[in-house]
């Protein structure tokens, strides 16, 4: 009998986009015969899932979860994609995201969620691929992400939700540091809801991607000169610009929505003092937002899709 590798199972995933445990079994049956084992999947109608998968999945849900470590907490955000809102609001769809966020509190990356079990022989990934050919839509557990403090709170705040937990924006904010939990969780909200409204791009200054301000500054000269400002002058105002900048773009440098007289970091160094924990600070924070970065192909929706298949019987 062939010798089944990990490599040979991940091309078998790869060209059906079942699941792990299902390819390995279908190679095993087939004596390592790619073509072989993807018509046995076929076959036990698990391969449905490849023909949606070059549907682009961009709506879905967005689900947070946390737990208490001894004196600290862990916090779990996760992307779960479908086609359609429709589908989202679906009560086993919801079911799904919550349990893959609760899972994500043990798995720091997207590919240990996926390969993590749900069940017995049974990981994220097949779940996934089972629903996709129960439902009849594409759908991908995208983006996951995990904070974690050995003291404080890892706060939740999510926009837009259709359940507790789940929703279209998802927001985890880690403070570390002493004092009442309820306060701290209180005050980690808020700012979750301040870092939903305006997307940060980074937690400090020295975090900020060089990339993010190289292309702001190449932006910046270039209006500089649209404005006909002397050539000599530019590099200075280009300079006041990029700091402006910064400070718009730093979490821990953006006025608090809630009290544009307090920055985000006066905020948190004066709740330290109130609490008698004067070394609490911003550890991190994740915002995930439903669909970021998926590009939307112009053209019928899956309803639409769908309307016109009926219209056609």
């Amino acid at each position: 009998m062939a010798e089944i590798t990990a490599a040979l199972v991940m091309e078998l995933r790869a060209k059906s986009g079942v699941g792990m445990m299902d390819c390995k079994k279908a190679l095993q049956e087939t004596d390592g015969d790619i073509n072989a084992a993807i018509d046995w999947l076929r076959a036990k109608g698990l391969s449905k899932a490849a023909k949606k998968a070059d549907r682009v999945a961009a709506e879905g849900l967005v689900a947070v979860a946390s737990k208490e470590v001894g004196a600290g907490e862990i916090g779990a955000a996760i992307e779960f994609n479908s086609e359609t809102d429709f589908v989202a609001r679906n009560e086993l769809f919801q079911n799904a995201a919550k349990s893959f966020a609760q899972l994500g509190l043990d798995h720091a990356t997207i590919e240990g969620l996926h390969g993590a079990e749900l069940e017995a022989g049974k990981t994220v990934q097949d779940e996934v691929t089972s629903m996709i050919a129960t439902i009849g839509e594409n759908m991908q557990l995208r983006r996951a992400a995990r904070l974690s403090v050995d003291e404080g709170v890892v706060a939740s705040y999510v926009h837009n939700a259709v359940a507790p937990g789940l929703g279209r924006i998802g927001v985890l904010v880690a403070l570390h540091g002493g004092g009442d939990k309820t306060a701290l969780r209180e005050l980690g909200r808020k700012i979750a809801m301040h870092v939903a409204a305006t997307a940060p791009l980074s937690l400090n200054t020295d975090d900020l991607d060089p990339a993010a301000i190289e292309k702001e500054r190449q932006v910046l000269t270039e209006k500089a000169k649209e404005e006909g400002r002397p050539e000599n002058m530019i590099d200075k105002i280009v300079s006041g610009q990029i700091a402006k900048f910064q400070k718009d773009v730093v979490l821990t440098k953006q006025p608090f929505v809630m009290n544009p007289d307090v920055t985000i970091e006066q905020l948190v160094a004066d709740t330290g003092k109130e609490l008698g924990a004067p070394g609490l600070h911003l550890a991190g924070f994740v915002r995930l937002a439903l669909g970021e970065g998926v590009e939307k192909v112009e053209g019928p929706d899956f309803a639409s899709e769908v309307a016109s298949m009926m219209g056609g019987n």
